[in-house]
């Protein structure tokens, strides 16, 4: 039972994938402090207030957090657009490039050599002209 489980550790897509959510929670962490640090304070001048992440609005006696939203709104788009360009869109061109083209079905027609019909290619005599049609090909 346990060499089982060992074995489905040890696969290499299950190590590759553990490997890969912890980049992308540290890449996560990069990004969300990049927005909070340089990104938030850039829009908050452009909006006119230094403290954009402190931006909030009250209905009643609920607070409602919007720059905290929008700090987590534009890390996301910015983790979400690395995924894309640096792994979804180079994933992708790799896999075009490597897919082959079907090859190309064997033909079943000929064209008869004395008319120029297209005629069955097992045929023997054109139905067109009655002309004797030699070979597969003409």
């Amino acid at each position: 039972m346990l060499s089982g489980f060992k074995t489905f550790i040890l696969r290499g897509n299950v190590v590759d994938l553990a490997v890969g959510v912890v980049i992308g929670a540290a890449f996560g962490a990069v990004v969300t402090s990049f927005t909070k640090a340089f990104l938030t304070p850039l829009i908050g001048l452009l909006a006119g207030k230094e403290a954009f992440t402190g931006l909030t609005f009250n209905i009643g006696s609920a607070v409602f957090p919007v720059g905290e939203f929008i700090n987590a709104l534009i890390s996301f788009l910015l983790i979400a657009a690395a995924v894309y360009f640096f792994v979804v869109t180079p994933i992708n061109a790799l896999i075009a490039r490597t897919r082959k083209a079907p090859a190309p079905a064997d033909p079943t027609t000929k064209k008869c050599p004395e008319c120029l019909s297209e005629i069955p290619i097992d045929a023997r005599r054109c139905g067109f002209c009655t002309q004797p049609v030699l070979g597969k090909a003409a």
